[in-house]
């Protein structure tokens, strides 16, 4: 298993990023040496992988719960083609 997929097991979204955010504030603080900023780099690449992933996970879980739910549950509760539908026609 590499160091990016066991990133991905180990760290949660909120972990991963706040530990990117603190990433790139050292980037840009500067007065690191150019090997310390491209560990840096590499680091804030893999953590936003992590944030991609768990995020890429999260819509499909949301796009999967909207495929279940019927089409007049969503009109009636104001979601795709709920209000929209109603501007449209008036």
């Amino acid at each position: 298993m590499t160091a990016k997929t066991d990133d991905a097991a180990v760290l949660g979204y909120e972990q991963a990023r706040d530990e990117l955010i603190e990433v790139v504030r050292r980037l840009e603080a500067g007065g690191t040496t150019l090997e310390e900023s491209l560990a840096l780099w590499e680091r804030g690449e893999e953590l936003a992988k992590v944030c991609r992933h768990w995020l890429e996970g999260a819509r499909a879980r949301l796009d999967a719960a909207l495929a279940r739910e019927e089409p007049g549950e969503r009109d009636e509760e104001g979601g795709k083609g709920g209000k929209g539908a109603q501007n449209e026609e008036g």
